[in-house]
């Protein structure tokens, strides 16, 4: 014969509502300051990627004027004017790629962050319209008067 499940008391399921609600609860505050972090450091990673992209513009343009120099006057100096020019354009396209890397991985887990963020939150609010419905004192009512009618 199988053993029959014992039945739950309602204390333990009133401990079971309250500990997972707290929980939520809590979740949805981590959520938050995750969500704030995160942000905080896209914004950061956005600011890197514009400021590398800036630079690169600028040493292409040197690069341009400086091949230009050097193909009017093959000098020793000029071929070194380009060659610093490049080596400074190389050292920031790599910074430029692992800025954007770093921008990229933080966005997805900014985007995930955001949507389960979202998801808590509504069931927090979900649960507090429900307790609030549930908590509401009952109103008394009220004895029918009974009227007579007059012929």
């Amino acid at each position: 014969m199988a053993k029959a499940k014992p039945v739950l008391k309602a204390a333990a399921l009133d401990k079971t509502i309250t500990t997972s609600t707290d929980s939520l609860t809590k979740s949805c505050g981590n959520a938050t300051t995750a969500v704030t972090t995160k942000t905080a450091e896209n914004k950061k990673l956005a600011t890197e990627v514009k400021r590398h992209s800036k630079k690169k513009a600028t040493l292409t343009k040197r690069r341009k004027t400086a091949s230009a120099k050097l193909k009017k006057t093959a000098n020793a100096e000029n071929k070194k004017a380009v060659a610093a020019v490049n080596k400074e354009l190389k050292s920031v396209q790599s910074a430029l790629n692992k800025a954007r890397a770093r921008k990229s991985t933080v966005s997805t887990e900014l985007a995930a962050l955001k949507a389960a963020s979202k998801r808590l939150t509504a069931y927090t609010r979900a649960i507090a319209a429900a307790d609030k419905v549930l908590n509401k004192p009952v109103k008394k009512k009220r004895a029918k008067k009974i009227t007579t009618k007059k012929s």
